[in-house]
């Protein structure tokens, strides 16, 4: 099967031909990856580009001591979402409060020094939410772009402490800079044939018990709520963390599915996560790999106008909905 490899992927390899170091090759596989199809005729050449990464750490971890060159954090949960934000803007604090991750939390610039993952539950699923370093243009690292340009939604976080409104300024520059874009505006320093990676992001402005009146979240979203969901929290008010998580799992348009067994209970436990969209088709696909094509009919409860119905392999299922495949 063929490749069929983008015009994205080739521009990535030329970088690869071009770098002069570990780290510098293995940001380019990562990127090379990041834009690669993925269909089977693309699964030999993943393979050899991860293991190409996996030797080029080694022999970077040999010249530094055991640092590891690759920062890449492996998808896990529903979705994997990143958090950045400058210097001071409580995105440690935010990720603390989210998840059961602890990274450095102090009240001086750049506490965080490295990517730091945790788990959000929000009812019956896991997010996976990504700190980062703060954003300031002379200590950006190498390895953050292709973190940014892998997940499937960012947080932009700012403090309403302070002017919220010159602090996503300065976040979008800096994210342009990387090839990364947001909201609705356009982004003039983006070359027309240059390759960027829209994303999904939700603004959050933090420390909120902190802005007097609300001044600062009223101007905030005068600004942006156009564009961007505007989403004011306090990590000190477990009522706007819980509206956050709420935002956060609409803003990633995807739906929870149940499976159930012939003649047994539904598992509320454990749903399938698929995006806004799927049919029944690919709820089975999900399920296991073989069920699309032994699919005989199925019977769903939710969407549908009579629960217990059988629906047809094109039928556009629900957040929530019920179903029994009969193979």
């Amino acid at each position: 099967m063929p490749a069929n490899l983008t015009p994205q992927y080739f521009d990535a390899e030329k970088k690869f031909r071009a770098a002069r170091g570990p780290f510098e090759k293995i940001a380019a596989l990562e990127e090379m990856l990041s834009v690669m199809p993925k269909h089977k005729g693309t699964d030999h050449l993943r393979a050899e580009l991860r293991t190409r990464i996996a030797k080029l750490n080694q022999q970077a971890a040999k010249k530094s001591g055991g640092q590891r060159a690759s920062m890449m954090i492996e998808k896990e949960g529903a979705a994997q979402v990143v958090i950045v934000g400058l210097p001071n803007s409580g995105k440690s604090q935010l990720l603390t409060s989210l998840t059961n991750a602890s990274p450095a939390v102090g009240d001086y610039p750049f506490t965080t020094q490295s990517a730091t993952p945790g788990m959000m539950e929000y009812e019956d699923i896991k997010i996976q939410l990504i700190d980062t370093p703060p954003l300031a243009p002379q200590a950006i690292q190498w390895w953050l772009p292709p973190i940014l340009r892998q997940a499937d939604a960012l947080l932009l976080v700012v403090s309403l402490a302070e002017d919220p409104v010159s602090q996503v300024a300065s976040l979008r520059e800096q994210l342009v800079g990387m090839r990364i874009t947001i909201g609705d505006r356009e982004e003039p320093s983006v070359e027309p044939d240059v390759l960027t990676w829209p994303k999904k992001a939700l603004l959050v402005g933090t420390k909120a018990d902190l802005d007097s009146g609300g001044r600062n979240r009223q101007t905030l979203e005068s600004e942006y709520r156009a564009e961007l969901p505007v989403v004011p929290v306090s990590v000190t008010d477990n009522g706007s963390l819980d509206e956050l998580k709420s935002r956060l799992y609409r803003l990633l348009d995807i739906i929870r599915v149940y499976t159930k067994a012939p003649g047994t209970k539904p598992d509320l436990t454990d749903p399938v996560v698929l995006p806004v969209g799927a049919t029944l088709a690919d709820a089975a696909t999900a399920v296991h790999k073989d069920f699309a094509a032994k699919l005989r009919y199925a019977r769903i409860w939710g969407s549908g106008k009579h629960d217990g119905v059988s629906a047809r392999r094109d039928h556009v299922l629900k957040d929530g909905d019920i179903i029994e495949l009969h193979l």
